[in-house]
């Protein structure tokens, strides 16, 4: 047993806050103390490092130690970040406004940080209730704050709880990138290391965010796509995957003048435990099940889903081939046919999406006359494309308002995509058909991922390097054509640890480690002849970057 690992504990324990994450570290301590293999190993993994602070902000297990997130760390957090930020205004009073979501601790969380921001002479604002975070997004904006944090960890596990960090002023609200990720980062490790956090000054003297904030995005957001004739009458299911999104969302479709849907009882209100889903991601099997169930009964037209803190949208729509009778349209396919709403009202301008995202929405962007920016994955790069009109990234994000919210935001994305369903439905069509349209219009693109999730977070390092060590010559029976390491991209150009194959028969592969969770992605794009043939092309290719992203670790 590490002695190191067991001072770490004890000088962890002697500055916890909680009684609940104390009795938990006390209870390790104590077995590990008695010799039992399991606590030692876990007092291990707590304390062999900590959480790392990064671009995304803090993101982790809940739980005792220092590479769990819990309120000394969060402590810690806040103090390092109000450090900054007294640095990068020191001739002025940084306010920061601080939201939560529905997660266990969330409110914990935001409250430490209100009081720790407020103890060190910021001007703090907590928002008034938990919300989604593209209010909090939005608030940071409105409010002409000079930063914002939301606690949240999204669509992550239940056990799960995050920090993200977004930076007002010239940053317009956006997520932090570098350097300013490290600055912060080394802030939070200054007050780690010389402080123990009973000692950093807190304050009751924070402000509470009354309910115009919020009152501005609904109405903000009701612009985005007030209802036409078309929505009248329109049968739709809603989930909010047990987070925050419908209470806002509702209020903008009352607002817009949309119909109500029929909601999925069962996660309509904010549930941190998750209960009837293993993953709270619309895009993980099973997780949309209850709305299949909820729509088939309700005779829906399709289905609209937020994630959690609601800055995803997952729409799904009936098809009989299906095995519950509801297909989810790909992230792809859905920021498609928002980029193409967008373009066909822009009168100048670029659209944007991640690199691993649909090629097609450089097509829509040349057919229209505007320009398209192909940007690292996450919207911390694709809001700060140039002269934004539409971003989006094929993991469920959308960015429709870019005047309004600078970060991926499922609410006015639901708002934008029951715009153009009911534009639709009143040229006499249906979601189905105007995805055929577009293809018709545009191509018929197919995308598809092969994602792998490890224990061991080395691993991926070690196929990454492998591929790069020894790259494919064929991908399934299809050569590769050339290969780009965006670890040696040009000047100007985005850079990080991506590889993206180039196949001879225009079809696309790239790989990279996620940003947020323990997985290694590879990304497929194929475009073909018709449906059929784009199909076809994808099962081949999604069956030749399997092996390949396997063969690195035998």
């Amino acid at each position: 047993m590490s002695a190191a690992h067991l001072d770490a504990a004890r000088a962890w324990l002697a500055q916890d806050p909680d009684s609940a994450t104390r009795d938990e570290l006390t209870a390790v301590i104590d077995r590990a103390e008695a010799g039992d293999p399991g606590a030692i190993a876990d007092l291990a993994d707590r304390f062999d490092g900590r959480l790392a602070f990064g671009t995304a902000g803090l993101r982790g297990a809940l739980g005792a130690g220092s590479n769990r997130m819990n309120r000394v760390l969060v402590g810690q957090a806040a103090a390092g970040f109000a450090a900054y930020l007294r640095d990068r205004e020191p001739e002025a009073t940084p306010s920061v406004v601080i939201g939560y979501d529905g997660r266990r601790n969330s409110d914990v969380f935001a409250r430490d940080s209100a009081e720790i921001f407020a103890g060190a002479g910021l001007r703090a604002i907590l928002l008034p209730r938990l919300l989604p975070t593209p209010v909090l997004a939005f608030a940071v904006r409105h409010l002409g704050a000079s930063a914002g944090v939301m606690v949240t960890a999204s669509h992550n596990p239940p056990d799960d709880n995050g920090y993200k960090v977004y930076l007002g002023g010239a940053e317009e609200g956006a997520q932090i990138v570098s350097p300013a990720d490290a600055e912060i980062a080394a802030h939070i490790q200054a007050v780690a290391d010389r402080a123990d956090l009973g000692s950093v000054p807190r304050s009751e003297d924070y402000e509470i965010a009354d309910e115009s904030v919020v009152d501005a995005y609904v109405a903000a957001t009701a612009l985005v796509a007030p209802a036409p004739a078309g929505a009248a009458g329109m049968p739709w299911v809603y989930t909010a995957m047990h987070g925050v999104g419908w209470a806002t969302l509702r209020r903008i479709l009352e607002t817009a003048g949309y119909p109500l849907p029929t909601v999925v009882a069962e996660q309509i209100e904010p549930d941190g435990r998750f209960p009837t889903v293993a993953f709270p991601n619309p895009e993980e099997p099973g997780a949309m099940d209850l709305s299949y169930r909820t729509a088939t009964a309700a005779g829906a037209e399709f289905i609209l889903a937020n994630d959690p803190d609601a800055d995803r949208l997952a729409v799904a729509i009936p098809d009989a081939t299906a095995a519950e009778g509801w297909r989810r349209l790909t992230g792809n396919e859905v920021g498609l046919l928002l980029g193409w709403r967008a373009a066909r009202t822009a009168s100048g301008g670029s659209l944007a999406c991640s690199l691993v995202s649909s090629p097609g929405l450089q097509v829509v962007a040349e057919h229209h006359g505007l320009d398209f920016h192909a940007t690292l994955t996450g919207f911390k790069w694709i809001s700060r494309a140039p002269d934004l009109v539409f971003g989006f990234e094929e993991a469920l994000g959308y960015l429709v308002n870019p005047e309004t919210v600078r970060d991926k935001d499922g609410i006015s994305a639901a708002v934008a995509m029951l715009g153009l369903i009911a534009q639709a439905r009143e040229d006499g069509e249906t979601l189905a058909e105007l995805l055929a349209r577009f293809s018709e219009t545009f191509g018929f693109f197919a995308s598809g991922q092969v994602s792998i999730r490890v224990d061991d977070v080395s691993v991926i390092g070690r196929i990454m390097a492998g591929l790069r060590a020894a790259p494919p010559a064929v991908v399934g029976t299809v050569a590769v054509d050339r290969i780009d390491d965006l670890l040696e991209a040009a000047p100007g150009q985005p850079s990080g640890d991506v590889l993206r194959f180039w196949l001879a028969d225009g079809s696309r592969v790239i790989v990279r480690p996620s940003g947020t969770e323990p997985k290694l992605k590879a990304y497929l794009d194929v475009r073909g002849d018709s449906a059929a043939d784009a199909a076809a092309r994808l099962a081949a290719l999604e069956a030749g970057a399997r092996v390949v992203v396997a063969t690195p670790e035998g």
